[in-house]
């Protein structure tokens, strides 16, 4: 169960979110949940279940321009990821310690909602990250097919897309909903080179927290994630010097599992790494190699 909730940024956008309150007593903090690029915060409504039956009150939201946050066609819409990090996250952090009644909470972010905790100036308010499938996305990086059709997505079906439909078409590829163009431009931006959000410093990004923040950042990636390959989950990792942080490399086989991929982490059929996910908000990472 969970109860619909709104908030508002500080620029005045309102954004839809879930709360599901802890189905049991506990002191655990509460878990925020930050969505992937371009997938609604429903994709997550099962593992939010979960997590709240284990303890904790959980929240999930739709960043701008996607989902419930999106109130007019998507062609219309004027959100970028920046705004993700500077507004969205900062508010989605403040709206759930107010909840719960803390001064600090946990983020699980799946892919672009592990990523931007650099552009958030409340920061302070998240106590660990568990950055599942978290990466820089950088396209040098990238594995098996999406090597090759990565750069024709950023490079080719972005600009064509967004100039004669107004919008980054992701939908007929299976890359989630449909983008705000300045979205797609700035995913574009941000994988074409590493290091993520850090590409954006000095041009639409001026406060940056990426080597002030010291909370411990626990990336778990699948061995078979063409996105989140390990090669861009270290690049991701390195923009947070002065934090702990580890990383864990998941092989399907040794769950039973045909595939695990950047998406399948969060689905019912994959509840057997739930527990590793959440295991990791109590562990005690060391910077990694």
């Amino acid at each position: 169960m969970f109860e619909k909730i709104q908030f508002t940024c500080a620029d005045g956008y309102v954004l839809q979110g879930r709360f599901f309150p802890k189905q049991k007593d506990s002191t655990q903090l509460p878990i925020l949940i930050g969505s992937a690029t371009g997938i609604k915060q429903g994709f997550y409504q099962a593992f939010a279940t979960w997590l709240s039956e284990q303890g904790y009150d959980v929240m999930t939201f739709d960043f701008r321009g996607i989902g419930d946050s999106l109130y007019e066609p998507v062609a219309k819409s004027k959100a970028f990821i920046h705004q993700w990090g500077q507004l969205d996250l900062v508010a989605a952090i403040d709206k759930l310690c107010q909840l719960s009644n803390v001064s600090q909470i946990h983020l699980i972010g799946h892919s672009a909602g592990g990523q931007l905790l650099g552009l958030a100036q409340n920061y302070q308010k998240v106590k660990s990250v568990v950055a599942v499938a978290g990466s820089s996305g950088n396209t040098k990086g990238l594995g098996g097919k999406t090597k090759f059709l990565g750069p024709i997505m950023f490079n080719v079906i972005f600009p064509v897309s967004s100039f004669f439909k107004g919008y980054a078409a992701t939908h007929f590829i299976g890359m989630g909903e449909n983008l705000p163009k300045g979205v797609g431009a700035e995913w574009r931006e941000y994988c074409n080179k590493g290091g993520y959000a850090t590409n954006a410093i000095g041009k639409t990004v001026f406060e940056d927290f990426h080597s002030e923040i010291r909370s411990p950042i626990t990336a778990v990636h699948a061995l078979d994630d063409e996105i989140a390959t390990k090669h861009n989950v270290q690049d991701l990792l390195r923009t947070y010097p002065n934090s702990t942080t580890k990383m864990i490399s998941l092989a399907p086989k040794q769950y039973g599992l045909s595939h695990i991929g950047h998406m399948a982490m969060f689905k019912p059929s994959h509840q057997q790494l739930w527990s590793i996910i959440a295991d990791q908000l109590h562990a005690q990472p060391q910077h990694a190699a």
